[in-house]
């Protein structure tokens, strides 16, 4: 079965950076987009980082400058490189794939709390 687990998470000062990992497995994922979405407390989960089979990337304008995302397709890995961080990325980061418009796959999230 598809399994997505996060890694890298933990706690980070403002202006620190952090590099999460999203681990797939139980499938192909090459042809397929994945991302990165968050949830801070209290708020939706909302997109951080896309990035499609094609290549194309898409960033919100709130990480736009400060995160990068990549992707391995040889080791069904995807990347999300966080720079700058404010306290305001505080957030349970979860790992995404999309199979198809409406049909998405999402890991169990890692927790990254931004703080002096």
């Amino acid at each position: 079965q598809v399994q997505l687990g996060e890694s890298g998470g933990g706690l980070v000062q403002p202006g620190g950076s952090l590099r999460l990992s999203c681990a797939a497995s139980g499938g192909i994922f090459s042809t397929y987009d994945m991302g990165w979405y968050r949830q801070a407390p209290g708020k939706q989960r909302v997109l951080v980082a896309l990035i499609r089979s094609s290549g194309t990337i898409d960033y919100p304008d709130s990480v736009r400058g400060r995160f990068t995302i990549s992707r391995d397709n040889a080791k069904n890995m995807v990347y999300l490189q966080m720079n700058s961080l404010k306290h305001e990325d505080t957030a349970i980061y979860y790992c995404n794939v999309r199979f198809r418009t409406n049909l998405n796959y999402w890991g169990k999230g890692t927790l990254v709390p931004v703080s002096s």
